[in-house]
């Protein structure tokens, strides 16, 4: 027995030698999280005690410990020694547990193994017990006295390529200006993203918080960052997350298309100290309403008077007016007359009514009772808090009313110069009506340098509702660049306007360059009424990516730069108006934005779904309008006559002579009905079998034809459309059963005004619809004469305006009129042609009879 005893114990004790031994290399961060956690943190160890060994490792790596029954300890203050931490986002199945004393082994140590007691010392000192991680959810509880303000305006998040960068600005009230913030986000990267030489920079107001390296391809990882005193502001504070990626193994530019980091919304926000950060004390707070961890502003309305007559004018103005305050790009609207819906960040509840009307709900303040008042104010029975507009009437509620919005209002006459973007996109994008010249430096483009292969940068510019230059003309981009010599011919400079590509530049010379203000022109094809996007991408070839030694897929200096001395020239367009253009509607609520006389509203019943799908819409039109639009409930069609007009409400309830005049099928009131997404109508069946039938029994002449036209399309810009003398007359529309919601636009019945219409199968699909419409993704794809949207599957469809109208928005000038001219007929190429055939044969017949009277005969 003293034989085998000693023989298990020379084993165990080989077993723990090995154990101790160096660690082989390995590519740990594609390793599973139970093998290895996704970002080790990185402890500086505090000063070691006399006792201590002296050869201790200074810095050393600790692991994660493994998870624990002990409960979830939230973020620790970060101190001066450690600017940022980083804490892995584990799953929520519980891992195996392990004893205390496995925590602190050294698994990652590089030096020779030591005794137990003093390698836990230097791992995990005293003062910085291991925590358990905490897990990535947006229900993780917070300390007391701790509020969170969720800062990401979008239900998705992605920093993509070798460089990206993302900024918008973050409303906060002086109170949480002023409170003790720390800034915390989760982030996930692609596997082939070397850490190495990949970091995020988050900057608050232009200045550096923190940088952490981009490493954490298993799972979700948490950051969180100490906000330095007094860098907060009330107001709007400007919020930068760049991202430098590169590419652990692969030097070529298409391997830059694999580099990804997303950041969950859920997980990103502010965290501010105190019980005042989460108070709203006055109504200048509704620009802090924020979003919710989807990116979503969602405005709750608890009006128990709701179907009362003379209440919708009023709610429809406070609609307006809040959706401008915010600013924010995803917001809904709701309505209901019942009790007050659950408090939550980036919901806001507005309680609406007389003092009488609201008892059963609310307790109303004394003063309300004899004056309007427009307050936040705390409910003691629920104790959340609620924007409170009262007062003895509903005229005296109307005047509460106008104390918010007032300070939106704009008169139509008065030009602004930007459109409000800067709560998702920064900074507010340059409004341009004629010939300017803007720098880059304006338009929030940095002077970078870059040493990898795929270089991309955006911004954004706006153009006015009656832009007509699709079809000519072209603007300039005046760039202040340089390349080294390392950069070979065949590299090229993109330039894309929103996502189509407008331009390019070869770069043809070796030994590198410097651009001083070279002229890239950009046609004016792809620019549409508001909001434009231009971005310019540079592809960086080199002889190092061609060989790709190992080691050098970083880049080691830049090979590239961009100044901010770069100019964006936009020159002189046409202004002419164009009815039906729902882009231009979509773009800056044109031509509602513009009247100066009430807009008629038909809205076939007031029922919380219609009344929240159209407070939905009119929010969205006025915050790109920048300014609320008038609007007056119409009880019946024929009390419109001919103004510009909407109407809102299912299809069943809509006018006939209103869906004829729109030249909408009357019929689909009858059988508009959405299908499930599995389900197929006969016609889409019967349509799909003849354009198999044509592809497969075509015959060559079809084929040839097809090739001609896409020959023509590619080469020229050549369409069929285009060859003809006069527009055709637009087709009679009828909606898909696989669309749920349809927004259309046409000229009234007297041809002087424009009528929109905005309808679906049912109030409830008009509400979804509405609501999915209005986000910041769709809502720019709203164009032409009829838009669909199907709730099955998301697709969103238009119909393109096949005759359109001019409408005079500018007093009468010959340059602009040249411009219109120019336009047209660059866009009705069979009408130019014939013009200039017999503009030729009448220079050749005056010419004629010229030189017969004044010439000389022989």
């Amino acid at each position: 027995m003293r034989k085998i005893a000693t023989s298990l114990g020379f084993l165990l004790a080989a077993t723990a030698l090995a154990y101790a031994q160096t660690s082989p290399f390995d590519m740990s961060g594609e390793r599973p999280p139970e093998a290895i956690p996704a970002v080790p943190r990185l402890t500086l160890p505090a000063t070691p005690p006399a006792s201590a060994p002296t050869t201790t490792p200074a810095p050393t790596i600790a692991t994660q410990p493994p998870a624990t029954p002990a409960p979830a300890v939230p973020p620790a203050a970060v101190t001066p020694l450690q600017p940022f931490a980083v804490t892995p986002a584990t799953p929520t199945a519980q891992q195996p547990a392990s004893p205390p004393a496995q925590a602190d082994a050294p698994a990652m140590q590089t030096g020779p193994a030591s005794p137990p007691a003093p390698v836990a010392q230097t791992a995990t000192p005293a003062a910085q017990p291991p925590q358990k991680p905490a897990t990535a959810t947006a229900s993780a509880p917070l300390p007391p006295g701790t509020s969170r303000r969720y800062v990401v305006p979008f239900a998705k998040l992605g920093l993509d390529g070798e460089y990206d960068r993302k900024s918008w600005s973050v409303y906060l009230t002086p109170e949480q200006a002023a409170a003790q913030a720390t800034f915390n986000f989760t982030y996930q990267n692609a596997i082939v993203v070397a850490p190495e030489s990949s970091q995020f920079t988050i900057l608050i107001n232009n200045r550096v918080i923190g940088e952490q390296p981009v490493g954490s391809s298993d799972g979700a990882s948490t950051v969180s960052l100490s906000i330095p005193p007094r860098l907060l502001q009330p107001g709007a504070n400007l919020l930068t997350i760049e991202a430098k990626q590169r590419h652990r193994t692969d030097c070529t530019v298409q391997s830059t298309y694999e580099l990804w980091s997303d950041i969950d919304p859920s997980q990103t926000y502010l965290t501010f100290v105190g019980e005042e950060a989460a108070k709203f004390s006055s109504t200048d707070a509704i620009r802090a309403i924020g979003v919710d961890g989807a990116g979503q502003t969602a405005f709750n309305f608890v009006v128990p008077a709701l179907e009362q007559p003379g209440t919708t004018k009023p709610l429809l103005r406070l609609v307006q007016g809040l959706s401008i305050l915010s600013g924010m790009p995803n917001q809904t609207m709701s309505f209901t007359s019942g009790s007050l819906p659950a408090s939550s960040p980036g919901r806001m509840t507005v309680v609406v009514g007389t003092p009488s009307e609201l008892q059963p709900l609310f307790a109303v303040p004394v003063a309300a009772q004899t004056a309007p008042l427009a307050t936040f104010a705390t409910d003691p029975r629920s104790g959340q808090t609620v924007l409170l507009i009262t007062g003895p009437s509903w005229p005296a509620i109307a005047t509460a009313i106008e104390t918010i919005v007032s300070t939106t209002d704009r008169a139509v006459t008065v030009r602004r110069d930007a459109l409000a973007t800067q709560r998702w996109t920064a900074p507010d994008a340059p409004l341009i009506f004629s010939d300017r010249t803007i720098a880059f430096s304006q338009l929030g483009v940095k002077s970078t340098e870059f040493s990898g292969r795929r270089f991309r940068t955006t911004f954004n510019i706006a153009v006015p509702a009656d832009f007509y230059a699709n079809a000519y003309g072209e603007a300039t981009v005046l760039l202040d660049a340089a390349y080294t010599q390392n950069v070979l011919p065949g590299s090229h400079i993109d330039v894309y306007v929103n996502g189509n590509i407008a331009s390019t530049l070869p770069i043809t010379t070796k030994g590198g360059g410097i651009y001083r203000h070279l002229p890239i022109r950009v046609t004016m094809r792809h620019f549409k009424p508001g909001l434009n996007s231009v971005s310019i991408e540079t592809i960086l070839q080199t002889d190092e990516d061609n060989v790709c030694v190992p080691g050098t897929a970083a880049g080691a200096g830049p090979r590239f730069a961009l100044f901010d001395t770069s100019e964006f020239h936009m020159p002189d367009f046409a202004r002419v108006g164009q009815r039906p253009n729902l882009a231009a509607l979509a773009g800056t609520g044109y031509p509602y934005s513009r009247a100066a006389s009430p807009t008629p509203l038909f809205i076939d019943r007031v029922d919380p779904d219609t009344l929240s799908a159209t407070a939905t819409v009119l929010g969205q039109m006025a915050l790109m309008a920048g300014r609320p639009i008038d609007v007056e409930p119409a009880a019946s069609p024929g009390a419109i006559g001919d103004r510009d007009a909407m109407f809102v409400g299912s299809i069943s309830q809509m006018p006939q002579a209103v869906l004829s005049q729109l030249n909408i099928a009357t019929t689909s009131q009858a059988t508009w009905r959405p299908l499930a997404a599995t389900q197929t109508t006969p016609s889409e069946t019967n349509v799909m079998f003849d354009e198999w039938r044509s592809k497969v029994s075509g015959g060559v002449w079809q084929g040839q034809i097809t090739s001609f036209q896409e020959w023509l399309r590619r080469n020229f810009d050549i369409s069929l459309s285009t060859l003809q003398f006069i527009p055709g007359a637009e087709q009679v529309f009828t909606p898909s059963n696989t669309n749920s919601f349809l927004i259309a636009q046409g000229a009234n019945t007297a041809g002087n005004g424009t009528w929109t219409i905005v309808t679906a199968p049912s109030a409830k699909d008009l509400r979804e619809g509405a609501d999915a419409m209005t986000s910041q993704l769709n809502w720019p794809e709203i164009e032409g004469h009829v838009t669909t949207y199907s709730a099955a599957t998301g697709k969103i469809d238009t119909v393109p305006v096949s005759r359109f109208d001019f409408i005079a928005t500018e007093t009468w000038t010959f340059a602009n009129y040249r411009l219109i001219a120019a336009n047209w007929l660059s866009t009705n190429v069979l009408s130019y042609a014939v013009l200039l055939v017999v503009l030729s044969l009448l220079i050749g017949v005056a010419t004629a009879g010229m030189l017969g009277r004044l010439g000389r005969r022989q």
